[in-house]
């Protein structure tokens, strides 16, 4: 008797990079467990949806993803829609009671599961949700992951799940409570990649300066775990995403100072400014801290990028309140900022507060604080023109064919714009000096002058001007 046919399986990979960690999680099980993947989802009969259910832009995308996809259970070759991540964590019965297409329902611990339900065959009623109360699952390096990206840069996830008691977050109850990997099962980890061909690894979690803190006995903390994957042989660049603004130690200020492989980048979500809305965000801290952070991380650090994130209309936040943080942005001279409009949650503590902003004027004052930081942003990029720079090269660029486009250290992949490379060729994971030559709002347009692999060759290509 032949074994059953498996069939070929599509994912969809939805919000933020540890979302993205599970898929390739998923991407391994699949992989192992004899399944073809293809890219289109055209040409799937089996399609899974990681989604996302932070805020309610999120959680809209996430639906209209589904159903998307839904359709092609009519029109194109798919048979089987399965559902998972953070949305169906969430809100489980009403992905079932109104999305009648989808044949599977998991949660966000339940990833090593999706790759036994690939199947055809008919699922049982009771088996059509299977998300657990609150998450416990932990990928280490023994799991099967097939990266989902480029080789030369992922995402490393150290931790999952969060403690914070944060009033407007809702990642607690859809990741469960802060779980850390063993500081030698992430080093193997990176260790692994780096054979395979990575150059740069991005450490992630919800929280990563509380990494270490629920592991039992002498428990490991951020900065030897930093210390320690620096010094892996053959990994260039180390990137950190994201740090409590209290819990950024001097022991690990002085190992992103200190570590040649460590990148002078820190992604810090400060999430406001003011100090009343701080309190009723439940932050645990004071603007001061933030004041005193940027400071110490400055004359530390000298040259270090600063990345955050605000949170904007919070119940509460007056126009005042407002006008401090503009104020913090354009004192403090941050490199990257991004900014999204308070959405009211179900089942968080700010949910229930009074002085509700009306969402037309959240939205303004987001609009208000980007075009201040794209303003400031421009002057930083200028500051660079002259410089020269390492720039890992991404590939050829989608504005042009006669130019690459890469990162420089101060830029973290998709978030923080690209460098565009001209006068040279190289090859995706490469490393090659440039010098910086015109700039835009978040974009930089560099010149090949060296080469920091010796596989890269030069050649001559007209120079995009940006300004």
């Amino acid at each position: 008797m032949s074994p059953p046919a498996r069939p070929r399986v599509h994912f969809v990979s939805l919000g933020c990079p540890k979302n993205l960690v599970d898929t390739e999680v998923m991407l391994g099980a699949t992989r192992a467990g004899g399944h073809e993947i293809v890219a289109e989802a055209s040409e799937a009969e089996v399609i899974v949806v990681n989604t996302c259910g932070f805020i309610g832009e999120a959680k809209e995308e996430s639906v209209n993803t589904i159903l998307e996809m839904a359709r092609l259970k009519a029109t194109g070759s798919c048979k089987k829609l399965i559902v998972t991540g953070c949305l169906s964590q969430r809100y489980p019965q009403d992905v079932a009671d109104n999305m009648p297409e989808v044949d599977q329902i998991f949660g966000s611990g339940e990833v090593v599961k999706v790759a036994a339900a690939l199947h055809l065959g008919p699922v049982a009623a009771d088996a059509r949700i299977d998300v657990a109360a609150e998450p416990s699952y932990l990928y280490d390096a023994r799991t099967a992951r097939e990266l989902a990206g480029p080789a030369y840069s992922t995402y490393v996830k150290i931790a999952e799940g969060c403690d914070r008691p944060c009033a407007f977050c809702i990642i607690p109850k859809l990741r469960g409570p802060q779980r850390s990997r063993q500081l030698d099962d992430v080093v193997r980890e990176v260790e692994d990649l780096v054979a395979r061909g990575t150059r740069e690894v991005n450490l992630v979690a919800q929280d990563l300066t509380k990494y270490g803190d629920d592991l039992p006995g002498d428990r490991p903390n951020l900065a030897g775990l930093l210390r320690a994957v620096a010094r892996v042989p053959g990994l260039r660049w180390v990137r950190l995403h994201y740090a409590y603004p209290t819990a950024v130690t001097d022991e690990l200020i002085d190992v992103i100072a200190s570590e040649p492989a460590v990148v002078k980048y820190l992604d810090v979500p400060f999430q406001h400014v003011d100090d009343l809305v701080l309190k009723r965000m439940r932050r645990g801290h004071t603007a001061r801290t933030l004041y005193e952070l940027v400071e110490k991380l400055r004359v530390r650090v000298p040259g270090i990028v600063i990345r955050t994130t605000f949170l904007v209309g919070h119940p509460g936040e007056t126009e005042e309140a407002f006008m401090r943080l503009e104020e913090f942005v354009r004192t403090a001279e941050l490199d990257h900022v991004g900014a999204f409009v308070f959405s009211k949650e179900d089942g968080t503590a700010s949910a229930e507060l009074d002085g509700e902003v009306p969402t037309r004027v959240a939205k303004a004052r987001k609009n208000r604080l980007m075009r201040l930081q794209r303003r400031l942003s421009r002057q930083r990029q200028k500051a660079l023109v002259g410089r020269e720079l390492e720039v890992l090269v991404e590939g050829v660029s989608r504005e042009s064919e006669y130019l690459l486009a890469g990162r420089w250290a101060g830029q973290a992949p998709e978030v923080d714009g690209v460098v565009y490379l001209a006068d040279g060729t190289a090859r995706p994971g490469d490393f090659v000096r440039a010098r910086v030559t015109s700039f835009a709002d978040y974009d930089l347009a560099a010149s090949i002058i060296g080469v920091s692999d010796p596989r890269t060759r030069v050649i001559g290509v007209k120079l995009p001007v940006l300004a």
